[in-house]
């Protein structure tokens, strides 16, 4: 029975990136906004509800192990195993946006946890609040950098145009069904996934940083496939800079605020957020040397192949 709610978890997952990535396009020509903008926003919450949802229950339930883990693997599998399998399937241009604004705050949040977790091992309900607030002044920012650029929409070639005249009853129709089908998807997928880890007798925090945390990137995964496979590059890369900066800062900070998460395994300080920091702080040289703007197979191959042995570190330990 496992094996079937991962199955059908998976293939929910499929179709909710589907719809998801249509309204997204859709949504960037009726707003007249960069795809890049889209994908931090819109595609950004929806992709982290599973994470929430998750974090949210686990913390409430005492298990702090799993709201933590979650987050953290979901940000090492966004980077390491989507942006991998992303970049294998079509090399992903890099424009400034990436390196001015969006990796600095993926950064700055990843080294802030840190201290946070260090400081006290705790995100306190304050803390939470901080964290929140970040994401409200990084989309303060979007907004007003998206109005500067009003009017300057880059639009690949490979871009169904046709979207530009979706109607408004559509584009809430399929980010409806996106949501409701990553929702359920992602539901059926970690319920499966736990239960077949557990039967393996593997510990908490295992289960949170690999299975759980693959579980709830299907959905990013989804989302950038489907964009890379059509060309939506910016999408796909904004769709998963922006969904680590989502998943931590309020994911994390709500969770916190609803319910403090205490620090109770060593290894999420020790282990499991270095290897965090270490995938977002390797796509910088990652994205100017030797070729400068361009993540392409040979980089995907990097990446996905150091996720392995992640995961197989973290199993074996």
């Amino acid at each position: 029975m496992d094996y079937l709610f991962v199955f059908i978890g998976l293939t929910l997952l499929v179709i909710g990136g589907e719809f998801l990535v249509r309204s997204s396009v859709a949504l960037s020509f009726k707003l007249n906004l960069s795809k890049m903008v889209i994908g931090l926003t819109v595609v950004s919450f929806a992709t982290s509800a599973p994470e929430l949802i998750v974090s949210l229950q686990a913390a409430l339930n005492g298990f702090s192990d799993i709201s933590l883990g979650n987050v953290i693997g979901s940000n090492i599998a966004n980077i390491g195993l989507v942006l991998g399998i992303t970049a294998i399937i079509s090399p992903l241009a890099i424009d400034k946006d990436f390196y001015k604004l969006n990796w600095p705050v993926m950064m700055i949040l990843s080294i802030g946890l840190y201290f946070i977790l260090k400081s006290g091992d705790i995100i306190s309900r304050s803390e939470g609040v901080a964290l929140l607030l970040m994401v409200v002044v990084y989309l303060w920012i979007l907004i007003r950098k998206a109005r500067k650029d009003r009017g300057v929409v880059q639009v690949d070639e490979e871009v169904d145009e046709s979207l530009a005249t979706t109607s408004n009853f559509k584009i809430i129709l399929w980010l409806v069904i996106g949501g409701v089908a990553l929702y359920g998807g992602s539901e059926l997928l970690v319920n499966g996934a736990v239960s077949l880890a557990q039967s393996f007798g593997v510990t908490e925090r295992v289960i949170a940083v690999t299975m759980i945390a693959v579980g709830t990137s299907i959905p990013e995964l989804a989302a950038s496939v489907i964009a890379a496979l059509k060309k939506e590059k910016a999408l796909s890369l904004g769709n998963l800079i922006g969904s680590n900066i989502f998943n931590i800062a309020s994911v994390l900070g709500i969770t916190a605020i609803i319910q403090p998460i205490a620090v109770m395994s060593e290894e999420v300080l020790t282990n499991d957020i270095f290897w965090m920091i270490g995938f977002a702080g390797i796509l910088l040289p990652l994205a100017f040397l030797p070729k400068a703007y361009e993540l392409g197979r040979k980089r995907g191959i990097l990446l996905l192949s150091a996720y392995a042995v992640f995961i197989a570190l973290t199993i074996l330990k």
